[in-house]
């Protein structure tokens, strides 16, 4: 790439930035570079930055009275998706723009169709979860049997995957472990680039306050544990962590348990319509409600605010992706307690930067609590490292690095 050619950059996501939000705010403020957009939904707050040349939001046709089998439905909807964003590759061809990259998350069917509308773009995918019926998600918890039903429909998930990846020049995952998930024949095409955390953004912060709906203000030196997903849900331990608190807060009455997350479901069994897994396992715990602190779902400043507040920060998962704020909290210099489930692997180190433990065992969960509060020491100690490790590994000026790099020879190689 010569550095006097000003580089146009288009970004298809479901939802943008998600795991590009460094990555095109880098982009953004850098006079080599034009950055286009499309997108399903919006982030109005990321929209606002005016970060895109254009950006173009597309919506799906639906198919009224469809007879789909629902082993497929997901391809279908990734095959509606492809077409609309194919609509706007339109768009862009009729106002004269050609890209020298395209990056897409191919979870959606994002760049299913690129190529038709530009058959000479080095076309980048990001692949995010290759699904398997043993040895990851699928069946890790035994009070979630899978029926042979919904193995079969497991086994033609990947079909849109696949289909999206075989258009792709280039392919990103974000973890060693998600590499591994992908049969043998793409590994060569895989590369691992985590999105990174913003290190000077997600930071301790010594002098932190935390006023609590009640009106109560916490303070860095009270305890304060804290858990936040997307969602409460079982993929992400919300049960068992209902469970392990139930038992803190028996032992340690001054002790604040704050939990952020929707009550939707992003990965977990459907319940029943106007059920939530929150108000399901509340039922299976007695907790002081003036200890445990439900949020909801919190603005991102709030969310750090409650990390660099955090004492304690509890982060479960079946063997699934790795969730962002994982690594913001241990950016942040939290004490980490995750199970011992991959991908988290790929990031504590078990005794040296966090703890770990076993993903279904409340009990010990409560212990490794107890005890960190007991060895103030010990605390600091994993929560320097915590930190230094995502510091020395996981900077997102890091990643930025890697894709320029990865732009380049793909870039090259197609010219």
């Amino acid at each position: 790439m010569k550095n006097s050619k000003i580089l146009n950059i288009l970004f298809i996501h479901h939802e943008l930035p998600g795991q590009f939000i460094h990555l095109i705010r880098y982009l953004s403020n850098h006079p080599q570079y034009n950055v286009f957009g499309i997108s399903n939904k919006q982030d109005d707050s990321f929209y606002n930055e005016s970060l895109f040349q254009k950006a173009y939001t597309y919506q799906p046709k639906e198919i009224e009275g469809s007879l789909t089998h629902h082993y497929v439905t997901d391809l279908q909807r990734s095959v509606l998706n492809a077409q609309a964003i194919f609509d706007i590759l339109q768009k862009f061809k009729q106002q004269n723009i050609d890209f020298d990259l395209a990056i897409a998350h191919t979870g959606w069917g994002g760049g299913l169709y690129f190529k038709e509308a530009y058959p000479a773009t080095p076309l980048l995918g990001y692949v995010e979860f290759f699904f398997h019926l043993d040895g990851a998600d699928v069946g890790f918890d035994p009070k979630f049997p899978v029926s042979i039903d919904r193995r079969l429909q497991i086994k033609t998930l990947n079909a849109q995957l696949l289909l999206g990846m075989n258009e792709c020049d280039g392919l990103v995952t974000p973890t060693p472990w998600q590499k591994s998930l992908f049969p043998d024949i793409w590994h060569s095409k895989i590369n691992v680039i985590h999105e990174g955390v913003d290190v000077d953004l997600c930071k301790p912060d010594n002098q932190i306050t935390f006023t609590l709906p009640s009106g109560q203000e916490l303070t860095g030196k009270d305890e304060v544990v804290t858990y936040s997903a997307r969602n409460l849900e079982p993929y992400r331990g919300f049960p068992i962590f209902l469970k392990a608190i139930e038992r803190i807060c028996q032992r340690r009455p001054n002790c604040h348990i704050i939990i952020t997350g929707g009550d939707e479901i992003s990965y977990s069994k459907k319940l029943p319509k106007g059920e939530t897994y929150r108000e399901k396992y509340l039922k299976t715990v007695s907790l002081p409600k003036d200890k445990v602190h439900f949020l909801g779902k919190v603005p991102y400043k709030t969310h750090l605010q409650l990390l660099q507040l955090s004492s304690v920060h509890i982060y479960l998962t079946y063997p699934f992706v790795l969730s962002w704020s994982f690594m913001e909290a241990m950016a942040c210099g939290c004490v980490i307690i995750a199970s011992g489930t991959r991908p988290v692997l790929d990031v504590l180190e078990p005794g040296v930067n966090g703890i770990s433990v076993n993903f279904f065992d409340d009990e010990q969960i409560a212990d490794q609590i107890d005890d960190v509060f007991k060895h103030p020491e010990r605390k600091k100690q994993l929560g320097l490292a915590a930190r230094d490790k995502i510091k020395r590994h996981y900077q997102h000026q890091f990643s930025i690095n890697q894709y320029l790099l990865l732009f380049k020879q793909l870039i090259e190689k197609n010219a």
